[in-house]
This record gives C-alpha cells, sequence and structure tokens, in this order.
C-alpha cells in the first residue's frame, strides 16, 4: 500500500510540472535561525526522491550554506505532499542549461546569468495523504560509492 501512495505522489508531482499549478511550497531556515517561506515552481522530479527549482540567487546561497534542511508542500484539495530532507545550489553550467525553459527569459539574460541558479531538493522523508489513503516515512538513501 505505502509504495503505491508514493509512485502515485511523484505521478503528481510530475502531473504538476506541466500543468498551469506547477508551484509547490518550499520552506528553510533563513540565517538568522527563522523559517522562511516561498512559493516556487517546479522544474523536473524524479518521484517523490528530489525536485529541482529555477530562480535567482539573492540571499539563497548564503541561506543554503548556514541550513541546508527543507521542506515541501504540494496540496489540493485532493491530496497532500508533505516532504522534508535537504536542499543544495546546483552550479554546473550544464545543469543550468537543461533546467532553463523559455518563462525564465522574463527574468534572467540567459542560463548562463550569474543572477539565475537551479536549487535540488532531495526528500529523506515523506508525510502523503493521497487518494484518502495516509502513509508516512523515511526514504533510504541510495548508494552513490563506486562498488
Amino acid at each position: 500500500m505505502n509504495e503505491k501512495i508514493i509512485e502515485r505522489s511523484g505521478e503528481i508531482i510530475a502531473e504538476r510540472i506541466v500543468g498551469p499549478q506547477n508551484f509547490v511550497t518550499l520552506a528553510f531556515v533563513d540565517r538568522y535561525g527563522y523559517p522562511h517561506t516561498t512559493t516556487i515552481s517546479i522544474s523536473k522530479s524524479e518521484g517523490i526522491r528530489w525536485l529541482t527549482f529555477c530562480t535567482g540567487t539573492g540571499a539563497k546561497k548564503d541561506t543554503i550554506d548556514h541550513c541546508n534542511k527543507a521542506s515541501v508542500c504540494i496540496n489540493s484539495p485532493d491530496y497532500h505532499i508533505a516532504l522534508t530532507g535537504t536542499i543544495e545550489q546546483i552550479t554546473d553550467p550544464g545543469v543550468k542549461k537543461e533546467m532553463w525553459y523559455g518563462g525564465l527569459k522574463n527574468h534572467f539574460s540567459g542560463w548562463d546569468d550569474p543572477n539565475y541558479c537551479v536549487l535540488k531538493f532531495t526528500a529523506e522523508r515523506y508525510n502523503l495523504l493521497v487518494d484518502w489513503q495516509a502513509t508516512s516515512g523515511e526514504l533510504l538513501k541510495e548508494n552513490t560509492e563506486n562498488e
């Protein structure tokens, strides 16, 4: 049952990326130790494991360097997807170019604009209510070491 709810939650996230309501709530702790919450659009995801966001650098890097703990909340009258984990700023030019999309032209000169950045949220825990079924738990970390 849990795997089914987790899988459906990933599908909902993917549907939101291409849909008219592709925004989520992203929360993290600012450099002063206070919660900071913002609404942001999802750029890409892999199920509930990770989501990326395209945004401006502003004070985010300083904040993320201070405390990389974050949470994402996605909800509607039909579901509630709450994820907690960590966030990092991706500086790799290839990733920034890959994540670039036309709507960002309103805010940045191009994928190489120094004020444009990609944030990657990696989920560690989840609390899901989908199709009136609830589950919560921890995601197992993938082994990234060479074997």
